[in-house]
C-alpha cells in the first residue's frame, strides 16, 4: 500500500507472485485498484472483457452483495491466467481481477454503514468491513499466500483488504512525495486497527492484528553500485522510523514497461545481464517476506 501512485506497487505485487510461485506455491492475487495494471499484467484487454461479460471480477463480487444482497464464494472470480503459468517450474498463480468501475463500490458500500442505534452501527460496520476477510477463509486452504495490490487510497475497499490481512508492504520510490504519506498510512492502519477491534470486542467477534513488515523501496537508480546520493538520503530518513527491506528494486524502465505486454513478470525471465540483477533484488525481497511472514503468522 501507498497513498501515492507510480510507486510501483503493481510492479511488487506481479513479481513477488510470479517468484513466490515459482518456488513452489500457490499463489492468488487479487487486484482491487480500479486502474487494473495488475489485471492487464496477466491477461490480455479481449480476455478481460470477456471477464466482464460473464460477472466475473471483484467488482462483480462486491455488486452480488451490494444489489442482491447475496452471500457469494469468490471461488467464483478466481481465474488461471495460462501464460505466466506456463511460464512456471512449479507452483501456480490464480487472480481476481478488478474492474475500472470498482471506484463506484467504495461509495455503495458507505451506504451500507450507519443506522439508528449503536449496535446497529455495529453491526453494519462489521459487515461491511469483514466482507473480504470472510470470503477469503473459505479458499485459504487452496492457497499457500495471497497477494493483494491496493488502490492508493484508504477507502472501504483498502480497508476490507487490510482487515483480511496478516500484513502488509510499502513500496515507494526514494523521493519526496513517495515517502511523505508513509506515516499518515501506518496511523491510519493503526487507528482503523483500534476502532474495528473496538467494535469486533463488544460484538464478541475475533480481533485484526495486520503487521507493517516494511518499506520496500523501487526505481532506485544506482551509481557505482549505491544509490544516488539523493535518494540515499531519503532512504536514511525512512530508516530512522520504519523498517525497510534490505534489497532495493533498481530502475528500470524497459524491462518493467515489456513484462505486462508479455504477461510475464520479469522475475520469471532469463537471458539478459539487468534482468538477472532485476531477478536476484526479487528473489531477495521475497526471502525477506517470506521470513517475515513466518515470525508474525
Amino acid at each position: 500500500m501507498n497513498y501515492k501512485g507510480g510507486v510501483g506497487k503493481t510492479t511488487i505485487a506481479a513479481n513477488l507472485a510470479g517468484e513466490i510461485a515459482n518456488r513452489g506455491n500457490r499463489v492468488l492475487l487479487i487486484d482491487l485498484d480500479p486502474q487494473a495494471n495488475l489485471t492487464l499484467s496477466f491477461v490480455t484487454i479481449d480476455q478481460w472483457l470477456d471477464l466482464d461479460r460473464k460477472g466475473r471480477t471483484i467488482k462483480h463480487w462486491y455488486d452480488e452483495f451490494l444489489d442482491r444482497d447475496q452471500d457469494v464464494s469468490l471461488k467464483e472470480s478466481v481465474i488461471t491466467p495460462s501464460v505466466v503459468n506456463n511460464k512456471l517450474e512449479q507452483g501456480k498463480i490464480d487472480m481476481i481481477c478488478s474492474h475500472l468501475e470498482l471506484i463506484h463500490v467504495d461509495m455503495e458500500l458507505s451506504s451500507r454503514l450507519g443506522g439508528n442505534t449503536e449496535r446497529t452501527i455495529r453491526s453494519n460496520y462489521l459487515r461491511v468491513l469483514t466482507r473480504l476477510q470472510n470470503k477469503l477463509e473459505e479458499i485459504n486452504d487452496d492457497y499457500d499466500i495471497i497477494i493483494i495490490d491496493c488502490p492508493p487510497n484508504f477507502n472501504l475497499v483498502t480497508q476490507n483488504a487490510i482487515i483480511a490481512s496478516d500484513a502488509f508492504v510499502v513500496p515507494a520510490k526514494a523521493d519526496y512525495l513517495s515517502t511523505l504519506g508513509i506515516n499518515t498510512l501506518v496511523r491510519h492502519v493503526k487507528d482503523l486497527e483500534e476502532k474495528f477491534n473496538q467494535y469486533a470486542i463488544e460484538a464478541e467477534e475475533r480481533t485484526i492484528s495486520p503487521k507493517m513488515l516494511g518499506v520496500i523501496f523501487t526505481m532506485v537508480s544506482f551509481y557505482k553500485q549505491k544509490p544516488t546520493a539523493v535518494q540515499q538520503e531519503y532512504i536514511n530518513q525512512v530508516e530512522r522510523e520504519h523498517r525497510c527491506f534490505r534489497f532495493l528494486l533498481r530502475e528500470n524502465k524497459t524491462l518493467f514497461a515489456m513484462a505486462p505486454e508479455t504477461g510475464v513478470p520479469v522475475v520469471l525471465g532469463k537471458g539478459y545481464p539487468q534482468q538477472e540483477r532485476v531477478r536476484e533484488e526479487i528473489q531477495g525481497i521475497v526471502k525477506e517476506i517470506l521470513t517475515l511472514t513466518r515470525m508474525f503468522t
